[in-house]
């Protein structure tokens, strides 16, 4: 009976689309900060979620986001984003006036945030934004305890990059 019920719930000539960890993270990815990973040794990686006005909500489904310049801090107990550039929607409401590197607080439990003020006032620590993405419907932001690079490290980055690049190169054509 399992078998005739998976046949029938298939659509003739289709076939069954299964998507990597990695593909469907994707999917649900609004934006990401890849200047931070080369700009910083990522510690720790938390999750918060985000308090945005509508018109944010709807231009952030439109992928109209920048986080590359964004950097968190803690006010009173309480994260919040700044840099972080949604650009408005040309079909904004005409009575909201949008202001689009407003800061935004992020939403954690207080001991979590508590755990990440006694690790930033270590040396050398900060809070900088991942990524922003979809769960369950809201907006979450990736903060990640980050360690900033020195001069040399990013070189050794790009090293690396371009290494793995011309491996990839030799096999792609060696395999033709």
């Amino acid at each position: 009976m399992a078998t005739k019920e998976a046949s029938s719930s298939q659509k003739k000539g289709a076939t069954p689309t299964k998507l990597s960890p990695k593909a469907a993270a994707a999917a649900v990815r609004i934006a990401d900060n890849k200047k931070a990973l080369f700009n910083y040794h990522i510690e720790e990686r938390f999750e918060a979620g985000m308090v945005l006005e509508g018109w944010e909500v709807k231009s952030l489904r439109e992928g109209k986001v920048q986080l590359t310049d964004g950097y968190v801090v803690v006010r009173n107990g309480e994260l919040f984003i700044i840099g972080c550039q949604i650009n408005p929607l040309g079909t904004a409401s005409t009575h909201v006036r949008p202001d689009s590197v407003r800061t935004k607080k992020l939403l954690m439990h207080k001991e979590e945030i508590r755990r990440l003020v006694g690790k930033v006032e270590q040396k050398g620590f900060t809070l900088v934004p991942l990524n922003m993405h979809w769960k369950a419907g809201k907006v979450k932001c990736e903060i990640g305890l980050a360690k900033g690079k020195g001069e040399h490290d990013k070189r050794d980055t790009i090293k690396d990059r371009e290494g793995k690049r011309e491996v990839e190169r030799a096999m792609k054509s060696r395999n033709r």
